[in-house]
């Protein structure tokens, strides 16, 4: 299993992470299988999305905040409830296929790390490649 490990910038924020998923699956030495892409985080998330147009990732988190805006009141006790419920809506992992010693996206895929209460210093997500 590959950890990355990174820092985060701002409150909230999309990084391709495809690039350094690509490499893990090249380095695993799996010609067939899947690749497992895990975020140990509750107010950060790991989810396919289009990596070409970057204006679509402002999209995005304008239509998380307008659905989960964190000026709401929320039961949580701490102030990051919407952090929360944003990560849980986009999901902590992603499974996708390994072919021929690659992961197979479609033409406009990536994977995505979610960071929704940031900065932070240290953001983890591991990724996992089995054979099958």
């Amino acid at each position: 299993m590959k950890t990355l490990k990174f820092p985060t910038s701002h409150k909230t924020q999309l990084m391709d992470i495809t690039a350094e998923v690509k490499e893990a699956v090249i380095k695993s030495g799996v010609k067939e299988g899947i690749c497992v892409v895990f975020t140990p985080h509750t107010t950060g998330s790991i989810f396919l999305f289009e990596n070409a147009d970057h204006n679509l990732r402002r999209d995005l988190l304008l239509a998380l905040s307008r659905v989960i805006p964190s000026e709401e009141t929320y039961s949580h006790v701490g102030d990051n409830a919407a952090a929360h419920l944003k990560a849980s809506r986009m999901g902590a992992s992603v499974s996708i296929p390994v072919v021929d010693g690659r992961p197979i996206f479609g033409k406009w895929q990536g994977v995505f790390f979610g960071e929704f209460d940031g900065p932070r210093q240290a953001r983890e997500v591991m990724v996992k490649v089995i054979a099958g």
